[in-house]
């Protein structure tokens, strides 16, 4: 768990460091999903697992690549060029919340209880104190790091905030999209990192050079080549392996450690300040997301005399498992 949470934390820090020395958002994004892609074909190949086939399940890849993958690792990218690496990772944990909001919207989620509200609107309170709008003209000079001359765009905020919602838009279509697939998730995986690699080049040609190695230095290269191999494909590997030994729950807990991770990597390495504030609004968020994620247990069905209470007798199908989110930085 640990080596997990250091891999997916520490994305946050190879993203920044590529873009200071030479790759663009684009740049970024194709060679990440290529590299993720190459390792997770490899291991789906060494596991025996075949590619998905036929035009409809491609389509539904397609559309989870662009929204779990293509679109999410350009705007962390681009968010990053203005805003330090630990503000990112802490603005990558309100997924869940905007999760929630999107099950309200769509019908799917119910509050159950007040503490997910609360959870809701404690994490949205949390970034607030974060970016503190209200201070410096509409930047953020004292927060977790910052872009050049110290201070953190509103706009760069807000991109990274618009990767956290599309991480949730692509979960609330995945759970649904791939319900009842019978390929296995590390070749499905694999599929889907290929298409997002795919749709990241189309996108070359329109705001930088052909090539996606152009005028990047050594550094650079081997920023973005961890970023593509460790911590996006072997970060997969190493989450599917957790869900399986320590179950869906142990694996969630990962999810708290990231942006502590991406905190204390972007201090250690590139010197992002931290203040009482940043800290704190951190923690808020964290507590927010708690909140959300927290399901308290139901209670147990009394036993009666027609059903014994150790057979439950099951009244439909069981949900179909959201992916592991391989695309998370």
């Amino acid at each position: 768990m640990a080596v997990l949470a250091l891999l997916w934390g520490s994305g946050f820090l190879w993203i920044r460091i590529a873009l200071q020395h030479g790759l663009t958002p684009v740049q970024i994004t194709v060679l990440r999903a290529a590299l993720g892609a190459a390792v997770l074909l490899l291991l789906a190949r060494s596991a025996g697992q075949r590619l998905p086939r036929g035009g409809a399940l491609w389509r539904r890849l397609a559309v989870a690549a662009f929204f779990c993958n293509a679109l999410p690792f350009l705007l962390t990218a681009y968010g990053e060029r203005s805003v330090g690496s630990g503000l990112a990772g802490v603005l990558h944990a309100t997924t869940p919340l905007w999760s929630l909001l999107i099950g309200f919207a769509l019908g799917t989620e119910r509050a159950r209880g007040p503490l997910r509200l609360v959870g809701l609107l404690l994490g949205f309170a949390g970034v607030l104190l974060i970016l503190a709008p209200w201070r410096n003209g509409g930047g953020i000079g004292d927060g977790i790091g910052g872009g050049s001359g110290g201070g953190i765009s509103i706009p760069g905020a807000l991109t990274l905030l618009g990767a956290a919602a599309s991480y949730a838009i692509a979960f609330a279509y995945m759970a649904r999209a791939f319900a009842g697939t019978d390929t296995a998730p590390l070749a499905l995986s694999a599929a889907q990192l290929s298409a997002a690699a795919g749709l990241s080049v189309i996108a070359l040609p329109t705001v930088g050079p052909l090539n996606p190695l152009a005028g990047a230095d050594p550094l650079g290269l081997a920023a973005v080549t961890v970023l593509g191999i460790a911590c996006t494909g072997l970060t997969f590997h190493l989450n599917y392996r957790l869900i399986a030994t320590e179950g869906p729950t142990g694996a969630a807990t990962v999810g708290y450690l990231l942006p502590v991770v991406s905190t204390a990597l972007g201090a250690l390495f590139l010197g992002e300040q931290l203040t009482v504030r940043a800290v704190a609004g951190m923690a808020v968020v964290l507590a927010g997301v708690f909140l959300v994620k927290h399901r308290p247990k139901p209670a147990p069905a009394p036993a009666s005399a027609s059903a014994p209470a150790s057979a439950p007798v099951p009244t439909g199908p069981a949900p179909a498992p959201v992916l592991p989110d391989l695309a998370r930085d």
